[in-house]
């Protein structure tokens, strides 16, 4: 068990691209079994923070801790196989390859030491696509599914990796509210069934209010608030700089 069940650490991290600093010493801690948002405006720094977490950008100042291990200069494919994956925001399908093919890319490079046991990882992949509700256009192109079944496969390629920690990067853009309404379902229930800790990226801010154990908020770069959801809800930086007084009330209105 992790000290105080943190799983995730993330100390002083920065990112400046000349004088432009889009992560501005941000710090938060996950706890796990978590699912935390991270929301704020757009450029307030949400995934410019995941790709620093995943290793795809190298820091300016900070670091990152998984397990207790300092994970912050090692590579993306090192920090994914230790079990801390991310989904991309816009969904990037290995083209010319089935649903199953996808997926069981994800299942044969996971975390460990894998095998490369063929057999076993077809078999964690199909679980995985039953699990997400995918099984039945498992040998269909990814260039002929619909985007909540692109959106639902990148997800199964996550989990077929067998993580511990995933960053979903807006897993829910471009979805109508009952797809939207669907995908929360099945985020909960992964988390449930995987002992999956999320930290959640989002905008759909019912669908965020509505899974998230904590949030923490962004904006230019700095984290300006971090707390449960009705905290956040009622903050009044929140409201000026993201939220709105029209939305927060509307939300307190529906609590």
């Amino acid at each position: 068990m992790e000290e105080n069940n943190i799983i995730l650490k993330i100390k002083s991290l920065s990112k400046y691209f000349g004088a432009l600093k889009a992560v501005d010493d941000v710090s938060f801690e996950v706890k796990k079994g978590e699912i935390v948002g991270l929301i704020g405006p757009n450029g307030a720094g949400k995934t410019t923070v995941t790709n620093l977490v995943n290793g795809t950008y190298f820091k300016t100042t900070g670091k990152v801790f998984f397990k207790n291990s300092d994970v912050s200069d090692l590579k993306p494919y090192q920090i994914a196989r230790m079990g801390l994956t991310r989904t991309y925001q816009v969904v990037k399908p290995l083209m010319g390859m089935t649903v199953e093919e996808n997926v069981l890319v994800g299942s044969l490079f996971g975390r460990g030491n894998r095998s490369r046991d063929m057999n076993n990882a077809t078999k964690r992949a199909r679980e995985i696509l039953k699990l997400v509700g995918l099984e039945k256009i498992k040998d269909s192109s990814v260039s002929g599914i619909t985007l909540p079944d692109l959106k639902k496969m990148e997800f199964a390629r996550v989990l077929a990796m067998e993580p511990e920690v995933v960053f979903l990067d807006e897993v829910m853009a471009g979805l109508n509210p009952t797809e939207v309404e669907e995908a929360s379902v099945l985020v909960k229930k992964v988390r449930k069934e995987k002992d999956l800790t999320i930290v959640y990226i989002e905008h759909i801010m019912k669908a965020v209010m509505g899974i998230s154990d904590r949030i923490v908020v962004l904006h230019h770069g700095k984290k300006i608030v971090e707390g449960t959801p009705q905290k956040v809800i009622n903050d009044q930086a929140v409201i000026e700089a993201y939220l709105g007084k029209r939305y927060a009330k509307e939300v307190n209105n529906e609590g």
